[in-house]
């Protein structure tokens, strides 16, 4: 790959955080920026806020998502969106017994 900074192992990508919705991320590849990122996705994510920029590398684990997914995901479409932790998943990384539903 003549010049680029994505190889088929790592990527030198862009981290947003959501104007709208915490712990909702996007990343992209830096030198593509969010040109790939449609409109639709942009109205719901919100004004995007540049977190950090960081090399992903398929060999080194990300904390919420595999970074080889994420790597898939952004040369697929142009980015990864990265969800929020739903809540019960979130009261268990935490290490509190999500309370029982009863109908």
């Amino acid at each position: 790959m003549m010049g680029s900074p994505m190889t088929d192992d790592k990527m030198i990508c862009e981290i947003y955080k959501s104007a709208k919705k915490d712990e909702m991320y996007l990343y992209v590849e830096k030198a593509r920026g969010l040109k790939d990122v449609p409109e639709s996705l942009l109205g719901i994510f919100g004004t995007p806020t540049p977190l950090m920029t960081l090399l992903i590398r398929a060999d080194k684990p990300l904390a919420r998502v595999a970074s080889t997914t994420v790597l898939e995901k952004i040369r697929e479409q142009g980015f990864y969106l990265q969800m929020p932790p739903a809540k019960e998943n979130l009261l268990k990384e935490i290490g509190v017994t999500p309370p029982e539903t009863h109908y």
